[in-house]
C-alpha cells in the first residue's frame, strides 16, 4: 500500500512549507491541507510570479493534481473564493479542488469575537491575525459550530444559525459591541453554500480510497509544531493541531496509512506574535536577517522576530512528529554573515537542559547555549556543509533537501 507523506513545520511557522509542498507535489497525485484557516500563509515563487495561499493547498499550482481541504481546516468562504478567483483570472484552474463536508465555517461574528478577546486577554493574548480562527475552533469544541454540510441545506442552516446568533449577540452586547445583521449574513452564506456545492464531498472516504488504490497523497500542515494547541507555546500559539498527529484527525486518514514525515526547518528561527523567544536577536545581525529573508508575515504583513537556529525546539519537533527527513530552508538568507550561532541547549535557573519546557515562565528565563560556526557565501561552500552535518548529528535525522532561494527550482536534493 502506498502510504501518505506529511509535511510539518518544526518551529513557529513560516519555515517554507509552501515551497517544499509545491516541490514534492510534482510527484504526488493528491495534496491535502489538514488544519488551520486563513490565518496561515504559504508563499510559492515561480519565475517572476509570487503566489500567496491562505486556504488552498500549495499543490494547486501543479497541473493535474487533486487538492483537498480536509475536515480539520476552518474555512472562511469569502477568503477561499477570493483565492480561487485570483487564480482563475491568471488562467489557473481549480476544478480539481475538493472540500470536506465536515470542515467548519468561519462566520463574521467569529472575527468580531476574535478582535474583542484579544483586547480583553492582555498578557494572555495570542497575537492572532483576528481572522476568527480561534473562536471558530472554540465553537467546534463547544459543539455548536456550523459546518460546510450545513450550508448545503437552507432550513438546517437557518435553524442552527438562529440559535448560535442569539448566543453571540448577547456575548458581544455585554461588551457594547453590535453583532452583524442576521438576515444579510444568512443570505450571504447561503450563496456561499451554492458556490461551494460543486467542490464538497466526504473527503475521508475519498482519501482513504485513493490511498488504497495506490495514489500518492501529500499532507500539508499550516503554522508550525511550536504553535500547536497541545504541544506548542500555550497560550501564544494557534487553535489547531499543527503537528503530524493533526494530519490524521484533520483528514480521517489513520496513522497506519502515513509512512513518512518531512520536517521543514528554517536555517534560523523566526516568529510573529507574543511569547518568549530564547535566541531572538535585537541587534544589527537580526535586522540584516529580517530584511534579507523578507521576514514579514504573508497574512498580516507584520515584521517577524528573528533569531539563531534553536535545535532544542527542533529536536522536540523531531521527537513528537516522528520526523524522518529534514528540509532545510533559507540557507541563502544567512549567506554573507561572518559568524553564525546555533543553540544546542538552554540554561534555566543555573541548570543546563536540552528539553523544551512546557512553562512559558521557564522558557522566558532560558539562556541559550551556543555553538559557533564560520559563515558561507555560496551553497557549495564547505562551511554550509559543516552547518548541515551538525544539524544532522544533533537531530539524528538526515537533511534530505536544502532550499537556497524563494524560486521553485532553488532547491538541492541530498
Amino acid at each position: 500500500m502506498q502510504k501518505a507523506t506529511v509535511i510539518v513545520g518544526t518551529q513557529w511557522g513560516d519555515e517554507g512549507k509552501g515551497k517544499i509542498t509545491d516541490v514534492l507535489a510534482e510527484k504526488s497525485d493528491i495534496v491535502v491541507r489538514y488544519q488551520g484557516g486563513s490565518n496561515a500563509g504559504h508563499t510559492i515563487v515561480i519565475g517572476d510570479k509570487k503566489f500567496a495561499f491562505h486556504l488552498l493547498p500549495s499543490g494547486i499550482l501543479r497541473p493535474g493534481k487533486v487538492v483537498v481541504i480536509g475536515n480539520g481546516v476552518v474555512v472562511d468562504p469569502a477568503a477561499l473564493f477570493q483565492e480561487i478567483e485570483k487564480l482563475e483570472a491568471m488562467g489557473i484552474q481549480t476544478a480539481d479542488l475538493k472540500i470536506s463536508e465536515r470542515a467548519h465555517i468561519v462566520m463574521p461574528y467569529h472575527k468580531q469575537i476574535d478582535a474583542l478577546e484579544e483586547e480583553l486577554k492582555g498578557k494572555f493574548g495570542a497575537g492572532t491575525t483576528r481572522r476568527g480562527i480561534g473562536p471558530c475552533y472554540a465553537d467546534k469544541a463547544a459543539r455548536f459550530g456550523l459546518r460546510v454540510c450545513d450550508l448545503l441545506e437552507e432550513r438546517e442552516f437557518r435553524e442552527k444559525l438562529e440559535i448560535v446568533y442569539g448566543v453571540k449577540k448577547r456575548f458581544l452586547g455585554a461588551y457594547g459591541k453590535e453583532i452583524v445583521d442576521f438576515q444579510s449574513m444568512l443570505n450571504e452564506y447561503l450563496e456561499y453554500g451554492k458556490k461551494l456545492k460543486p467542490y464538497v464531498c466526504d473527503t475521508a472516504y475519498y482519501l482513504n480510497e485513493a490511498i488504497d488504490a495506490g495514489k500518492k497523497v501529500l499532507l500539508e500542515g499550516a503554522q508550525g509544531t511550536h504553535l500547536d494547541i497541545d504541544h506548542g507555546i500555550y497560550p501564544h500559539g494557534t487553535s489547531s493541531s499543527t503537528f503530524a498527529g493533526g494530519a490524521s484527525t484533520g483528514t480521517g486518514i489513520p496513522p497506519a496509512k502515513i509512512g513518512s514525515v518531512i520536517g521543514v526547518v528554517k536555517a534560523y528561527t523566526s516568529r510573529v506574535g507574543e511569547g518568549p523567544f530564547p535566541t531572538e536577536l535585537h541587534d544589527r545581525t537580526g535586522e540584516i536577517i529580517r530584511e534579507k529573508g523578507q521576514e514579514y508575515g504573508t497574512t498580516t504583513g507584520r515584521p517577524r522576530r528573528v533569531g539563531w537556529l534553536d535545535l532544542v525546539m527542533v529536536n522536540y519537533s523531531v521527537m513528537i512528529n516522528g520526523i524522518d527527513t529534514i528540509a532545510l530552508t533559507k540557507v541563502d538568507t544567512l549567506a554573507g554573515l561572518e559568524k553564525l550561532k546555533v543553540c544546542v541547549a538552554y540554561r534555566i535557573n543555573g541548570q543546563e537542559t536540552t528539553r523544551f519546557p512546557a512553562s512559558m515562565n521557564e522558557l522566558a528565563r532560558a539562556v541559550p547555549v551556543y555553538e559557533e560556526f564560520e559563515g558561507w557565501e555560496k551553497p557549495e561552500d564547505r562551511n554550509l556543509k559543516k552547518y548541515i552535518e551538525f544539524i544532522e548529528t544533533q537531530t539524528k535525522v538526515k537533511v534530505g533537501f536544502v532550499s537556497y532561494g524563494q524560486r521553485r527550482d532553488a532547491i538541492l536534493s541530498r
